[in-house]
């Protein structure tokens, strides 16, 4: 569960990182991108573990909350799976089709940028 939960705060951060104060993102990329403790991340910026606690806490929510307005991640991951099916499809269905070949390459490039 907690990878879990860490996996989606990492996506969630991944789109809404550029909305964040600077101290909101420097805490969530040291907890969950450089995976630094608490009490690290309390030593570096000179704070309690409880303030880089309670911060990180709020900023979650704070994601959480942009993403039930905006829908980014969820639309993201919609579209992706949408994709794979159709890659699936078509490599099953026409593996000889080039031109349709090419145009699933690319969406599979589309899906990597």
């Amino acid at each position: 569960m907690e990878l879990e939960k860490n996996y989606r705060i990492n996506s969630l951060f991944a789109f809404y990182q550029p909305l964040l104060t600077v101290k909101q993102n420097n805490y969530m990329q040291l907890y969950y991108g450089d995976d630094y403790s608490l009490g690290e991340i309390a030593e570096e910026f000179n704070v309690s573990r409880q303030a880089v606690y309670d911060n990180l806490r709020r900023t979650e929510k704070i994601l959480e909350d942009y993403e039930a307005k905006l829908h980014l991640y969820q639309e993201f991951t919609a579209r992706n799976h949408q994709a794979d099916q159709i890659q699936t499809y078509v490599a099953q269905h026409y593996p000889h089709d080039a031109a349709l070949n090419r145009l699933v390459a690319g969406l599979e490039h589309l899906e990597e940028q």
